[in-house]
């Protein structure tokens, strides 16, 4: 059945904001509970590491994908005590050396 021109527009009333909402945000889960989600400003529109787990991986992992680095995460770990200042400057100066 074809849907209506009402229920179109309001489909896309409902989706676009969400849509925008997922291009503008990191949805960073930190523990199991829906508490332990923090939200990322994304520095450009994109669906790339827009839900992103900090479990089982490895502070220096996660300081290597530039998108996350570049919007933040370091201090986010920092505020939620998952690394001090004095690692994420070690993991970043690690990270340049790697790079050449």
């Amino acid at each position: 059945m074809a849907m209506s021109i009402k229920k179109k527009v309001a489909l896309f009333i409902i989706l676009a904001p969400l849509f925008y909402f997922l291009l503008s945000y990191h949805i960073i889960i930190i523990g199991r509970d829906i508490k332990d989600i923090r939200l990322l400003k994304k520095s450009t529109y994109t669906l790339k590491y827009t839900i992103f787990s900090v479990k089982s991986k490895s502070n220096k992992a996660i300081l290597a994908i530039d998108a996350l680095r570049e919007n933040g995460i370091g201090e986010l770990l920092i505020e939620e005590g998952l690394m001090t200042e004095k690692e994420e400057t070690l993991i970043l100066e690690s990270l340049k050396t790697e790079e050449g």
